[in-house]
This record gives C-alpha cells, structure tokens and sequence, in this order.
C-alpha cells in the first residue's frame, strides 16, 4: 500500500471529524439548544432546554426580549400614572390601570395600558386626542406608584402593601409583620404574572429582590 503524505491523512482526519460533528450541529452535550418558533403566541420569557439535555424548548422568537427586571417597565393593573397634557388640566391628572388593563381617559374612554411602557402609552393616548378633539397633543405619563406585591402563607400579617424599589423577600416578610410560628425561613415561592399574561413560579432566597405585582407565598415547616 503506497505510504500517504502526512498533509493528505491530517486532511481526511479534519473531514472525517466534520462529518461525524455536523449533524449535531456543532454543538457539545452540554450546551444548551433553544428552538425557535417564528409565528407563536405572544411574547414571553425565554425558555431554555437545562443544561442542554433532553429536546429544544419551542419559545416564539418574539420572546427572545429582556426580562422585566432588566428592560424597560411594563405597565399592568394596579400601577398608578401621572398623565399630564399640556394645555388640558381637565385632562391631566392621577389614573390608575384597571383590572382589565385599561385607563379611562376623558373624551377618548378607554386606553389599553397593560404591557406598555409610559411612552408607548403617551403616544396611545396622544394619538386618540389627536384624531379628534386635541390639536397637536403634547403628552407625558409617568408612574406615580408601581403596583403592589402581595404576601401569603406563614406571615404575621398577610395581605397587599405597597411595592418600594429594591426590596427583597426578606425586607417584605418584614413589613407583613415578620414569619409566622411555623414559617419554614428557608422555602419562600413568588409567582409573577407577566403583562402578556405568562405566569411563573420559583422557589427563591430571602435576598431576592421583588417585582411589582409579585405574589410571594412562606412555606409552612413541617418539622
């Protein structure tokens, strides 16, 4: 057999190695795949498969966005806003987001608010005056108090406070009054619903910072 020079076997090891690894495509076991549907439901978070094992989650490519947390506010029930249109007291005044996500703006009724940003909601409101009953509206919307969080299970005082920027879960056990007799300090669950109206649910720590709108449920301790 003749003896193949030694840059002819390098070249078929290298192609050898790229057929076997093409139809993972390139991927190694543990990195984590992500498929992605182009018309699916509304916009979510992103789903990851964990730790790249088992099939791709599906998530819509819309949701490929920051989380609350780190993007921009969204706006749902319960935030309450400061509109002011410039020229228009009547108009400019405090509103609160109802429970079907909407304020009621005179003259033009019912403005969706849920899963807008402040800007996107002045230019909503700004384009209805607009069309009909304000020249050239000049509009700004700000949050005069985000939503409330709630709190349930093994607190002293269970109920809906006031949310304030940059609390944790520990600081809001606190304001509820502190754990209860049978309060497991170590298993604390917050559910947050998203404006789009995904809902999710995750054991945390007690340094976990809290979302407007977030319901954080105590454990009981069983022994």
């Amino acid at each position: 057999m003749p003896c193949l020079p030694s840059r002819f076997l390098a070249a078929l090891v290298v192609f050898a190695l790229g057929g076997a690894l093409g139809g993972c495509g390139h991927l190694l076991p543990w990195e984590p795949v992500v498929a992605v549907a182009p018309d699916a439901p509304p916009p979510g978070p992103p789903i990851a498969a964990p730790g790249g094992w088992g099939p791709a989650a599906v998530i819509p490519a819309s949701a490929l966005v920051a989380e609350e947390g780190e993007g921009p506010y969204l706006l749902d029930s319960g935030d309450k806003l400061r509109i002011f249109v410039y020229g228009h007291p009547n108009l400019s005044r405090l509103y609160t987001v109802d429970q079907q996500g909407m304020v009621s703006v005179p003259l033009i009724g019912d403005v969706p608010a849920r899963g807008r940003t402040t800007r996107g909601l002045a230019r909503a409101i700004a384009a209805r005056l607009g069309a009909q009953y304000v020249r050239d509206p000049q509009v700004t919307v700000d949050i005069s108090q985000n939503r409330p969080f709630f709190i349930l299970g093994e607190v002293r005082n269970a109920g809906q406070y006031p949310f304030v920027s940059g609390i944790t879960v520990q600081s809001a056990v606190a304001i509820a009054g502190g754990y209860g007799d049978r309060a497991d300090e170590r298993r604390v669950r917050i559910t947050r619903r998203y404006p789009n109206g995904i809902i999710e649910k995750m054991d945390v720590p007690p340094d976990y910072v809290v979302q407007p709108g977030d319901t954080i449920y105590v454990y009981e301790r069983w022994l």
